[in-house]
């Protein structure tokens, strides 16, 4: 991959910041598109190495304006599209703003695509677009069963993504990541709130803890991104990355909080749970045509994951406030 351009939207999250590291570690120039914000913060590009961040060509823009995603994608050998709004209880709140975001950004960056003729296309989709498990293990062709609005604005992007390969042969390939965690995550996601509590408080305050999830370690996540782009055969495909194994909310807190080495209850906040019909209950992954496809497989467990995540949020805990449910 050395000297090859890539643009990567969504550089400034959580997941695009592992990305951006990954691809510059293997010789790759990335252009990190990020929103622009008057403050030109960079989000998660801020906490990389310095050398890292040094050979990281920034874009200011907003997913939403064609003509700076046109922009951004000139001269680009690949876009990896990370970008979008992704907080589930956020989308209960502005729907609006998550397909805008979700959706036009999306169709902003396949139309860039297809214009300019770049050569390798990703966009990123999400376990959440299968709703809960109608079978387990969920392959790709499991129903597509949206729940929540930012849910169904990923059905609405990976479904555009498949129309431009269709109609106009643009190169692009879905993968559809469970749930991720690592180093960097906010508290707006399940682990770094439940760890962050465990290591302040004297309780650990959830939402439901009987749902299951499948968690996969960052650098796998990207590792698999990585993989996916480099397939010609995954051109025109939706691809799972999960792990195959399944753990429950309650379970999973248990484990994390006697990785930290403290003994706290955990509680079920009603503030903090989803409706009813919007929570996903189960999800565990089929990732047998990530293995066979693109020969992907994770590494981290998630024990080792978990004792990652741990020493990382130990060491930025000013980043959290654990009295505040964030959405």
């Amino acid at each position: 991959m050395t000297g090859q351009r890539a643009l990567v939207t969504g550089a400034a999250g959580f997941i695009g910041s592992h990305l951006v590291e990954m691809l510059v570690r293997q010789g790759v120039h990335v252009r990190a598109f990020v929103r622009y914000n008057s403050g030109q913060r960079a989000g998660n590009l801020e906490l990389l190495p310095a050398d890292i961040r040094a050979e990281v060509e920034r874009y200011d823009g907003d997913l939403r304006d064609p003509d700076a995603v046109l922009d951004a994608a000139r001269g680009m050998d690949s876009i990896y599209h990370l970008g979008a709004v992704i907080a589930i209880p956020y989308s209960y709140k502005h729907p609006r703003e998550v397909v805008a975001v979700n959706v036009t950004g999306t169709l902003n960056v396949l139309s860039a695509a297809r214009d300019l003729g770049t050569p390798r296309v990703m966009v990123t989709s999400t376990s959440e677009v299968y709703g809960t498990a109608q079978r387990e293990p969920i392959d790709e062709g499991h129903p597509l069963h949206p729940q929540s609005p930012y849910a169904a604005s990923k059905v609405a992007q990976d479904a555009l993504a498949l129309s431009f390969h269709a109609t106009y042969g643009v190169p692009v390939r879905i993968v559809r990541p469970f749930n991720t965690y690592g180093p960097r995550q906010s508290a707006r996601a399940v682990i770094p709130t439940i760890i962050s509590q465990a290591l302040t408080r004297d309780e650990v305050r959830l939402g439901a803890l009987h749902p299951t999830r499948d968690l996969t370690y960052v650098t796998d996540t990207v590792r698999g991104f990585l993989l996916a782009m480099a397939c010609d055969e995954a051109i025109g495909r939706a691809i799972n990355l999960g792990t195959g194994q399944s753990i429950t909310i309650g379970e999973l807190a248990e484990r994390a909080i006697r990785l930290t080495g403290r003994d706290v209850p955990v509680v079920s906040d009603a503030a903090r749970v989803r409706p009813e019909t919007s929570e996903v209950l189960r999800l565990r992954s089929d990732n047998r045509l990530a293995r066979e496809l693109i020969g992907w497989e994770p590494q981290v467990s998630l024990d080792e994951g978990l004792r990652l995540t741990i020493e990382w949020v130990r060491e930025h805990l000013d980043r959290f406030d654990p009295d505040r449910y964030v959405i």
